[in-house]
């Protein structure tokens, strides 16, 4: 069976009632999706056993073969790239590591570094496995961390 507790206001309880449930039954996994601010554990304590980064793709521009045409930064819609006179600048919180720039690129001149944003965390406690996604401080993508 899955049960979820998902969406609502803030502060009416969600992460009272669903912590509430799973150590009620017990053998469980937990998933804290609120990777904003997760505190699920704060109620659980389950001890932390796992602890793994989530990054995202973002462009790397080799100057050596760039001719600074300007295709990437026109077909980029989070304006995540920008060309001025001959230099582009990357705006590693907008890119959406959706690979297009890449793509129109007519000199093959942009290749792909990580960008840590986050992390997830995995505990147990009384048969509970626990998840926890937590977004750094500044990020606004939080998709990728939970997925």
């Amino acid at each position: 069976m899955i049960l979820s507790v998902a969406s609502g206001k803030g502060g009416t309880g969600k992460t009272t009632v669903a912590t509430n449930i799973a150590l009620s039954i017990g053998n469980a996994q937990f998933l804290d999706c609120d990777v904003e601010e997760p505190n699920a554990n704060i109620f659980l304590q389950a001890t932390i056993k796992k602890h793994e980064n989530v990054s995202i793709a973002i462009p790397e521009i080799d100057t050596e073969r760039c001719d600074y045409c300007g295709k990437c930064a026109e077909f980029c819609a989070y304006n995540a790239l920008a060309v001025v006179r001959s230099k582009i600048l990357v705006f590693p919180e907008l890119c959406h590591s959706c690979g297009g720039c890449q793509l129109v690129c007519p000199q093959n001149a942009i290749k792909w570094k990580q960008r840590v944003i986050g992390s997830i965390d995995y505990g147990q406690i009384k048969g509970i496995d626990v998840y926890q996604g937590m977004l750094n401080i500044g990020e606004s993508q939080a998709v990728p961390v939970i997925k």
